[in-house]
């Protein structure tokens, strides 16, 4: 001990710092990796002081004298020399993985800015410890009036534990709600001025419609008016093209789940999406987002003879939509294509469309659940692709641990490829063993993406995809360390919406072009119209493509 520092635990928390600073699936900028380094630091001191703690209190024999001071001056080398060596070699791993994205190269000043915010972090964390510790013992010492030592040293800590549960679940309780209030304000208040409707009486929302214009809020209304038309179908294809059909219903359009799905199949039958030859449906994010360089691209390949559907479960943004409305977002992915393939599948299989599922990131989740193969037996549907797979997703999951042995974790092979396959940045899911069987299922997945590939389990062993070749915008320098990994994951979450396109968690327009070539199998469509597809895409047909998850 030096005064109030324990440095022991310190040097523990150094070698959680320097831990910290190896890369991992994004890069991290220097007010991140501050950050970063002083909680992880703090994480070490606490677990160290912990540890000593119950070394203590189990009489485990101690080092003492001269033994123990030269025992803690080649920990504190040791230590320092570590963390020197790491801090250094971090501006090298850094810049190897932001030069394998395409982002501008950090300079050594990040350095000074890194320690300066782990000082300051760590000192607060240090502080904030200091006055439960103080607080601890003021109630231990009330304690001691009533009741033996042991027993006061027990209900002390259980008192403290207690005290610190209720606030910080209160706080985070005040948060969530009022991210929740602000949310549903900002969408009222979108209802109460919104656009005048369209004027042609074919479109969701118009005056022959069956949805409240007023009520579909912002995400829907710009689905519903965006996208191409017949010309400008026609004008890249150079072929004959329909207006696509695009349904969407607000959360507000109905009270249940059950209810703004029948109304999404009745408006579908109204606008003869039964008639075409493919219809989609889609589960949008958290806010009710679609992503429009995942559903621009496949009305092109259709030549618009095409049917798309949506049904708004939350005003939330995906994190608060995971955590507060999860089980809104599966209910509302169930009922919908309940309705909609309860009614598809009483149709002539030679007069009706083609039914294929899709969403992003929380869409897919609830796509996902929502599709069940045991209900789909009698009559399956004929694909589903779904991109930026969450990593609770159970059928994700389930599918993923099929993969072939060698195929890599973040780019597996099942089967023979027939009925599932996977697609990339650098992947388009066009190659396999076998020819694709009568459904096709792609997932679109980017290495570098930590929504799909954090793993709960890190806080103690390697994340399957650390054990492979790392994929080519992964860094060659992963370190797997218990606790600080699981981290240094945590944090890339966070990153990853503002990931540079093709990385992270950001989406875009022609990394969705190919994967759906291969579900939907467009009619008369080449690889040279894919090529010119792509070519439109990178010429400004972004539309928010590379937004990320909303």
């Amino acid at each position: 001990m030096i005064g109030p520092v324990c440095v022991p635990s310190l040097l523990l928390g150094l070698g959680f710092f320097a831990a910290s600073l190896t890369p991992s699936l994004v890069p991290r900028g220097p007010l991140v990796q501050g950050i970063l380094g002083g909680m992880v630091t703090a994480l070490g001191y606490l677990v160290g002081r912990i540890f000593g703690l119950f070394w203590r209190a189990a009489d485990l024999p101690r080092l003492s004298g001269q033994l123990a001071l030269i025992f803690k001056w080649i920990l504190a080398i040791a230590t320092l020399s570590l963390f020197l060596w790491m801090l250094g070699s971090s501006l090298t791993w850094q810049n190897d993985l932001r030069q394998k994205m395409g982002l501008e190269p950090a300079d050594a000043l990040h350095l000074s800015q890194i320690l300066v915010l782990a000082v300051a972090v760590f000192a607060a964390a240090f502080i904030i410890g200091r006055l439960v510790a103080a607080l601890f013992r003021l109630v231990r010492a009330r304690f001691y009036r009533v009741m033996p030592p042991r027993r006061a040293n027990v209900l002390g800590f259980v008192t403290i534990a207690a005290l610190l549960f209720l606030v910080t679940r209160d706080g985070l309780f005040d948060r969530a709600v009022s991210g929740l209030d602000e949310s549903y304000e900002a969408a009222q208040a979108l209802f109460d001025n919104s656009p005048p409707p369209p004027s042609d009486p074919r479109m969701t929302g118009s005056a022959d419609s069956l949805i409240d214009w007023a009520a579909i809020g912002a995400p829907g209304r710009d689905f519903i008016t965006s996208g191409p038309d017949a010309a400008a179908i026609s004008a890249l294809t150079g072929r004959p093209a329909l207006d696509p059909i695009r349904v969407y219903v607000g959360r507000a359009n109905g009270e249940t789940p059950q209810e703004r799905a029948q109304l999404a199949l009745d408006e579908l039958k109204r606008q003869g999406a039964f008639d075409r030859a493919v219809l989609i449906l889609a589960s949008p994010t958290g806010t009710g987002w679609m992503d429009p360089g995942s559903h621009d691209p496949v009305e092109y390949m259709h030549g618009g003879d095409i049917a798309t559907v949506a049904a708004q479960y939350s005003y939330l943004q995906s994190p608060l939509a995971l955590i507060l409305e999860t089980r809104t977002g599966l209910e509302q992915a169930s009922a919908l294509q309940e309705a909609v393939h309860g009614y598809w599948k009483t149709l002539p299989p030679d007069a009706r469309p083609r039914l294929y599922v899709h969403g992003l990131s929380l869409g897919a989740w609830s796509s996902m659940y929502a599709t069940n193969l045991f209900r789909l037996l009698d009559d399956p549907i004929d694909g589903a692709f779904w991109a930026g797979p969450p990593f609770p997703s159970a059928f994700w999951n389930y599918v993923q641990r099929q993969r072939a042995p060698g195929s890599p974790w973040v780019l597996p092979r099942i089967g023979d490829g027939s009925l599932v396959r996977y697609a990339s940045h650098t992947a388009d899911a066009s190659e396999a063993e076998a020819s694709w069987g009568p459904m096709r299922i792609v997932f679109l997945q980017y290495s570098s993406d930590p929504v799909v590939f954090y793993d709960p389990y890190s806080l103690w062993r390697a994340p399957p995809w650390m054990q492979d070749p790392p994929a080519a915008d992964m860094t060659d320098h992963f370190i797997f360390v218990p606790v600080v990994t699981q981290f240094q994951l945590a944090l890339d979450m966070a990153l990853s919406f503002g990931a540079p396109s093709g990385h992270g968690h950001a989406y875009y327009a022609q990394d969705y072009i190919a994967p759906w070539v291969e579900v939907t199998d467009p009619k008369n469509w080449s690889p040279s119209d894919t090529e010119k597809l792509m070519a439109h895409c990178d010429n400004g047909f972004q539309m928010g493509c590379s937004n990320g998850l909303k």
